[in-house]
């Protein structure tokens, strides 16, 4: 605890008005919380990539929010680090009977539904928070305030275990085309705030088929965004072998090169793939 208690003081001292840090000093919660999300998403990059160094200087930055927040707060009387801490401890040994109380045995999606039932209760035992905008039954308790496809697939998540769901994959691959088809009639029209509308619609649809096949929306998103990145470069590079720049190549000479990049990277799983000493062609 001693190395907690040295943060806390340093977090005092660059609040501390007069001798603190001028920046810090201007920061509120609102302003912070923006930074805070930032911390907790490159803290999920850090894992995607493996990089448990990297991992754990994100860790102590997102530390850093939980301890800015915990100021600001006792600063105004509300709260302080210590009871953040405390409702934590309490809400772990609340939440967990089957490890600290007499509750055994119990398989993962059974520890799962009963993790589910206290939150549950404990809903109802504070009527007046606000935080999922007041929303009350099967979908209650899910924070507006989350990113929109974390939310949509926490939403799905809820309305499944009422029943309201599809048990096939494939019926909802046919919900994405539906929606598909409205976006392209709404094009069509010329009417671009349906179509807005229209693609939201198109997005949850693909949302809910991450979730029936077992994948994380926000990670499979993710490593499309790192993979997009990934050719983009590769496409770059080979402009630049070539003496230009993006702005200075065709779309069609773009596109040859992401080709190319594509079946390279093609390439080389398949090649990964195989034994070594032989080709990924020999080995079938």
């Amino acid at each position: 605890m001693s190395d907690i208690s040295r943060l806390l003081e340093i977090m005092a001292a660059l609040r501390t008005p007069g001798t603190g840090c001028p920046w810090d000093l201007q920061q509120d919660f609102a302003s912070i919380a923006p930074y805070t999300i930032e911390e907790a998403y490159e803290v999920a990059d850090a894992i995607s990539r493996g990089d448990l160094t990297d991992l754990r200087e994100e860790l102590g930055d997102l530390l850093l929010q939980v301890v800015f927040h915990a100021r600001m707060a006792q600063e105004q009387g509300a709260f302080a680090f210590t009871d953040v801490v405390k409702t934590l401890t309490e809400k772990l040994l609340r939440r967990h009977p089957h490890v600290f109380g007499e509750a055994r045995g119990l398989t993962p999606s059974a520890v799962e539904g009963l993790w589910e039932r206290i939150k549950r209760q404990e809903r109802e035992q504070r009527p007046g928070r606000q935080s999922d905008g007041g929303q009350e039954g099967a979908l209650a308790g899910i924070p507006i305030g989350l990113p929109a496809l974390t939310r949509a697939l926490k939403l799905q998540i809820k309305a499944g275990r009422v029943g309201f769901d599809w048990n096939d994959p494939l019926a909802v691959l046919a919900k994405i085309r539906e929606e598909a088809n409205e976006v392209e009639a709404e094009v069509a029209n010329g009417d671009r705030r349906a179509a807005q509308a229209e693609v939201g619609d198109l997005l949850f649809a693909v949302v809910n088929l991450a979730r029936h096949l077992g994948t994380d929306p926000e990670a499979a998103l993710r490593g499309s965004n790192q993979k997009f990145e990934r050719r983009f470069a590769a496409v770059e590079r080979a402009l630049a072998g070539r003496g230009k720049t993006p702005a200075q190549a065709t779309l069609a000479e773009m596109e040859e090169l992401w080709n190319a990049a594509k079946a390279g990277e093609r390439a080389e799983r398949n090649g990964s793939r195989s034994e070594p000493g032989t080709s990924a062609h020999a080995s079938g």
